[in-house]
């Protein structure tokens, strides 16, 4: 039995389908397609066979690009396809692979190239919907084993980390960053200033350098700006090291659910509750749940539709920090 798993979507969705490949692994040998971004995040699994890299916006975009790819799986004479990612390109690539049995979303764009559609159901976690789709069973209760997120950093992501933080540092990991500017809540220069007890790490991509300029100059130097130094593995190795992890509603808070990080998770104009919440252990989340207006984009929008941005605007340095501090964390966990 073979088993391919599609899902080309943001670095965040490949976290969260690792609890899906590894069920699907338990009984067959599985495969995945993913984007070059999320490539990185797959290796050293043991659960997956192949990484099968398709750089779709760039190298492999084009009928032709597509047409080989079709092809190449095709040769491999998968038993079923799971579209982790919904398109109808996706779709249509598990089609014209000629694979037989494809499971996806009955809301999803490309449902009209599935052979079997699992009800996508609401207030769950997304990683729980993820795995409906090994399951069949969408009302499941899922364990909190069976949801968590896999990653597995190795000895060069160990290594790259260790030119970041000393062994034993005590520190406060900060990732400031998202790809929706309205999920990016400004209060990260003065939280770092305010958790004098932690050296603040900030993590992100070369893309967040500015933020972290921001988190360094807030702390007088004292911060270290880790932007565009590490890759997503290596960032997970550096978030398990840390003592907790504050974050947007972004990618590094799904890297922190894989390590069982303690995390604080800033959501603005999204909510938790769509199924992007922290899964470790220990986390919180700091929200303005009063306000009207949210949540007002499942994404979140470019510009806020009301003008204000009370949703990030209001949320107080101190009320993270105290919620930092609420979760009492222990000395960081060592390499192993």
């Amino acid at each position: 039995m073979t088993a391919l798993v599609i899902q080309t979507s943001f670095l965040g969705d490949m976290v969260l389908t690792t609890p899906l490949i590894a069920r699907l692994a338990e009984s067959q040998a599985v495969d995945v397609v993913c984007t070059p971004a999320s490539a990185g995040l797959l290796a050293n699994n043991p659960s997956v066979r192949e990484v099968i890299v398709y750089d779709k916006r760039r190298r492999d975009a084009g009928p032709m690009a597509f047409r080989r790819l079709a092809t190449r799986l095709k040769r491999s004479r998968y038993d079923a396809a799971y579209l982790a990612q919904g398109s109808v390109r996706s779709g249509f690539l598990a089609m014209a692979a000629r694979i037989a049995r494809r499971v996806g979303f009955a809301s999803s764009a490309g449902r009209l190239f599935y052979t079997t559609r699992i009800p996508a159901v609401d207030g769950i976690h997304h990683a729980a919907r993820l795995l409906s789709l090994a399951t069949g069973d969408p009302s499941g209760t899922p364990s909190r084993v069976a949801l968590q997120p896999r990653l597995y950093p190795g000895p060069v992501e160990r290594a790259a980390t260790d030119g970041i933080v000393g062994p034993g540092e005590r520190f406060v990991a900060l990732a400031p960053g998202s790809v929706w500017a309205t999920k990016r809540w400004p209060g990260f220069p003065a939280l770092a200033a305010l958790l004098s007890e932690y050296r603040p790490v900030v993590v992100g991509s070369a893309d967040d350098a500015p933020l972290a300029a921001e988190i360094v100059a807030a702390t007088g130097g004292r911060a270290v700006d880790a932007t565009g130094k590490l890759s997503l593995l290596a960032s997970a190795e550096l978030i398990r090291r840390a003592a907790v992890l504050v974050t947007n509603d972004s990618a590094p808070l799904h890297l922190a659910s894989a390590m069982q990080t303690p995390t604080v998770a800033v959501f603005g104009p999204t909510v938790p509750e769509f199924g992007f919440g922290p899964l470790a252990e220990r986390s919180a989340v700091a929200g303005r749940d009063e306000l009207a207006c949210r949540p007002c984009d499942r994404h979140g929008p470019r510009r806020c539709p009301l003008g204000h941005w009370r949703c990030m605007r209001e949320i107080t340095p101190e009320s993270v920090a105290a919620l930092v501090r609420a979760l009492r964390p222990s000395a960081p966990s060592r390499p192993v």
